[in-house]
């Protein structure tokens, strides 16, 4: 995965974060912290990972139907399903590297 994703897959857990914190995230300047950032940060990572769930399980049923034979699924757009599920499963695996790397980083550093 290129840097370029990486940098568009934090920008779009920065976009879900603003938008999960709601009215908290407007008055305050962009570098701040408050005491609610970090179950902010847990409620963003956990919608992340059930939104990809989510998106897995829809692509799975897909494919079965289609398999089933239902006439009113097209092999495109399983495969599309598909595709997006891998996707987003192989982002949120970068990112879940780089806090971990970062954790191990920061725990590394000497005081």
């Amino acid at each position: 995965m290129s840097d370029l994703q990486i940098q568009a897959v934090l920008a779009e857990m920065r976009a879900l974060q603003a938008r999960t914190s709601g009215a908290a995230g407007e008055g305050s300047p962009p570098g701040s912290l408050n005491a609610a950032a970090p179950g902010d940060f847990a409620q963003l990572l956990k919608s992340s990972v059930d939104k990809i769930a989510s998106m897995q399980n829809q692509a799975s049923a897909l494919a079965e139907s289609y398999e089933a034979g239902d006439k009113h699924v097209d092999l495109t757009q399983v495969m599309l399903e598909v595709q997006k599920a891998g996707l987003a499963f192989r982002a949120m695996t970068e990112v879940r590297n780089k806090l971990i790397d970062a954790y191990t980083q920061v725990m590394n550093m000497s005081v």
